[in-house]
Parts: structure tokens; sequence; C-alpha cells
């Protein structure tokens, strides 16, 4: 009697530490995260230096229930430069950064600020208008869960200026002046009598350098790593405005077989990284103008009326883009008035409201 008495004593036991065992079992969730540009581009360096070790640090401090064994694949080892949407939703990768300024075929509502410069140089403000009015108009935001992703944080371009190897302190300036300015922001020097040029970051100093243009049109953190100042040593800062470039996806399909308490630090990571994001690119920026004049860079302002004039000489072409989109069945009136008017609520101010014909 005794004896069975201490078998099922036993027996108890051993089925309570299973289940005790079983309670604290440590889920291991494994993701591949990828991205066509390598860390030295801050929207990667953040994801791998910030948003990973945030996710992991959190979870750990949730309890430890679950825990990430990530796969990184950067610099376009596993998905090029405008395929990662693709890449992401066919599971190539789990998670990564869609550029939306390389992929506009397939996510032109997130590129209204392209149609839309001389906006604001508050590139966090740019971030956050964008990311409402995905909110609130439903087929801006369906744009993500169409392609089999979750939209997790997006990031906006410090403003752009231009580079030259001329000084500018005029629109009269550019008359018979060749920029780099490749795919939207061609648009942006139209009827100013100067005559675009296609390009990239990664062409523009050879480009400039052996005549084929005479400067171009870009951003301060991507003109210092081409070094531009080096063949262009006119920077005019003409504020076109920050520019919404892209978003932090995860495939739909693996989101959504994530538990609800790992999908909700997925997402409170994501709005950590929109603030950083801004902060560390905004003052990246300023930093890189102010080393471009230690190197001997000229570094002026394009005097307000100038700008206003600037504003006022390009044709709207948001209203074409608006007028496509609707013979597309998207909204694109809608996008592009709801953009201005969130400029305006930011406080920016416009020399020109393209959403009024």
């Amino acid at each position: 009697m005794k004896r069975r008495i201490f078998q099922a004593t036993l027996l108890a036991s051993a089925l309570t530490l299973g289940g005790l065992h079983s309670a604290h079992a440590q889920q291991t969730i494994k993701l591949t995260a990828a991205g066509g540009h390598p860390p030295v581009f801050l929207w990667v360096k953040l994801l791998d230096e910030f948003y990973i070790p945030e996710v992991d640090k959190r979870l750990a401090a949730a309890g430890g229930k679950h825990k990430v064994e990530w796969t990184k694949a950067w610099g376009g080892t596993l998905i090029k430069i405008g395929s990662e949407s693709k890449g992401i939703s066919d599971g190539v990768a789990d998670f990564g950064f869609v550029g939306t300024l390389f992929e506009a075929a397939k996510f032109p509502m997130q590129n209204v600020s392209y149609v839309a410069p001389f906006g604001t140089d508050n590139l966090g403000a740019v971030g956050t208008i964008v990311a409402d009015m995905q909110k609130k108009i439903p087929a801006m935001g369906d744009t993500w869960t169409k392609s089999g992703l979750v939209y997790l944080g997006g990031t906006a371009l410090d403003t752009y200026h231009l580079w030259t190897n001329f000084p500018v302190k005029s629109i009269d300036d550019l008359k018979g002046k060749k920029i780099s300015a490749p795919g939207p922001s061609a648009n942006w020097i139209k009827n100013t009598g100067a005559v675009a040029v296609a390009g990239s970051l990664p062409t523009y100093y050879e480009d400039i350098k052996s005549g084929v243009s005479n400067g171009a049109i870009t951003f301060s953190t991507g003109a210092w790593g081409a070094k531009l100042h080096e063949v262009a040593p006119y920077v005019t800062k003409v504020n076109f405005g920050s520019m919404y470039a892209g978003a932090i996806v995860m495939n739909k399909r693996r989101f959504d077989a994530l538990p609800p308490e790992v999908q909700q630090v997925f997402r409170e990571v994501g709005l950590e990284y929109d603030k950083r994001f801004a902060e560390a690119q905004r003052s990246t920026a300023d930093a890189l103008l102010q080393k471009m004049a230690a190197a001997g860079a000229t570094v002026s302002e394009l005097p307000a009326a100038e700008r206003q004039r600037w504003a006022d000489t390009i044709p709207n072409v948001a209203q074409t883009w608006a007028a496509d989109l609707q013979g597309k069945g998207v909204p694109g009136a809608e996008i592009l008035k709801a953009y201005m008017e969130g400029l305006k609520k930011s406080g920016a101010q416009l020399p020109r409201d393209w959403s009024v014909k």
C-alpha cells in the first residue's frame, strides 16, 4: 500500500514538473531580415542596431516566453534594391525595409511627396503625415496588405537641395545647365531653363566630373556618401522638402502567425524606430552640411523670394499624377489634398498648394 502511494506521489510530482516546464518553455521564432541597401544607410543601420536588438530586449523583459532567432541578409545579399516587397511577400525573407521610392509602380500613393515639392524639411512630420494618411485612407493602407505585407513603420529622407559646379543665386542661373534629377525630381526643374539628366547617386560624381551634368538634386546624407561636394562645391539649400521613402514591413503570413503579444512588440518598436530615424537623419544631415563647408564647399541658402518664384514656375505635376490615379480607380485627389493639409497642420510654410488646380 505504501509502495503504491509512493509511486503515485512520484507520478504526480513528475506531471507537475512537466507541466511547469511546458508552461515556461521558450518559443523560438526564426526570422530572416533582409534589405537591398547595406547598413551604411541609416534606414538599414537602425534596423540592424536598434530595431532587432530592441525587439529581443522587450521580449526578454516580458518574461522570455518568446525569442526570435534572426538571420540577417543586408546589402542585397538575398534581395536586391527595388524587389524587396516581392521578396518579403514571397517569403524569401520575413522582414525588412521596402523603399517605396524604388517601387513607385507598386506604391504610387506612398510617393505623393515626390510630386508635391517645396514642402517641409521636417522629415518627422512627413513620416507622421503619411502614416496617418495610410490609416485614414483605406486604399492607401490596403496597398501593403494587398502586397502580402504588414506595415510596421515608415521613414522620410532629409530635405533635398542642389549641388552644382556653378553658383546659384536665382533660378535664372539654371538656364542652359544640365542637372542630374531622375524620376519625379526631374519635374522640379521644368520650365526653369535647366535640362534634367537621368542618373542616380552612384553615377552623379562621374557625371558631373565628366560634364554629363553640371550638378544634381539630392539630399545631404546621400550627397555626402557620393562625395558630390568635391565636384559640385556649390551647395544651394533650396529645401525641396523631405520625401517619404519607405517602410519596415513583415511578410503578412508570418506576422499573422505570431502570438498577439509578439505582434504588439513589433508594432511598438516600429513607432520608436520612426522617431529615432527622424531625429538621427535630421542631425546627421545638418552635421554633414557643416562637414562639406569645412571641406571647402560653399553652402548658401536660396532667397525666399527665389524659392517662391521657383515653385510658381514649375508645372503642377501633382494634378496630373492625381488625375492618373483617379483614372485607375485610386483616390489620387483625396491623397494629394490630405498630404497638403497635413503639411499645413505641421506648421510648414508652403509656397504653393499643389492640391489647388
